[in-house]
Formats: structure tokens, C-alpha cells, sequence
């Protein structure tokens, strides 16, 4: 079973930046596609960032497409979220997930409030 622990999250007003970063154990990581998802209070969690194995393809949900940046770097087993230009609708518990093994993180909690 892969684990993964999440790190980052925080408080910013709105406009400003957090990098959120998902550092699995366990040896499936390179070859496994990777997301992160995000669950507002009273929401349904929802995919935010999806990344495949080799980093070279990524997809956003719409409300973060342009803001936020999904990377990867397989030598340190961890995936990265870049967001910008936070918004106070981006405040959320994200969480990173492995598909392939239904494995997920315990998050991490982002605020974004003046």
C-alpha cells in the first residue's frame, strides 16, 4: 500500500500563492498516474489536478485552469500543486491520490480569506 502525506497548506489573502506538495512511500509511484482533489465544507470532493506517470500530460478542473500548476518529480517520489492568484472559493482540505491503488493522503487544509 503506497502512503502519502501532504504538506503546504495555510492561510493567504486572496491573490496570493501556496505550493502544496504529496510525498508518497512505497515503489509504484513513478509509474502511476496522480491526482489531487479537494473537499470544501458541506461540498463533494472534487478533482482539482491530475498528472500521468511520466509528468508530460496534465488536466484541470476549469475553475483552477490557469492558476494552478500540477508537477511532479519522480527522483523524490512527490507531487507538487502550485496555485495562484488564490481565490476565497479555493478554500478547501486537498488531498493527493494514487489511483491506481486508491490510496490518499490525510490532507491539508488551505484558507483563503482577507
Amino acid at each position: 500500500q503506497v502512503q502519502l502525506v501532504e504538506s503546504g497548506g495555510g492561510s493567504v489573502q486572496p491573490g496570493g500563492s501556496l505550493r502544496l506538495s504529496c510525498q508518497a512511500s512505497g515503489g509504484i509511484f513513478s509509474i502511476s498516474a496522480m491526482a489531487w482533489y479537494r473537499q470544501a465544507p458541506g461540498k463533494e470532493r472534487e478533482l482539482v489536478a491530475f498528472v500521468n506517470s511520466g509528468g508530460g500530460t496534465t488536466k484541470y478542473d476549469t475553475s483552477v485552469e490557469g492558476r494552478f500548476t500540477v508537477s511532479r518529480d519522480n527522483a523524490k517520489n512527490t507531487m507538487y500543486l502550485q496555485m495562484n492568484s488564490l481565490k476565497p472559493e479555493d478554500t478547501a482540505v486537498y488531498y493527493c491520490t494514487l489511483p491506481a491503488s486508491n490510496s490518499w493522503g490525510q490532507g491539508t487544509q488551505v484558507t483563503v480569506s482577507s
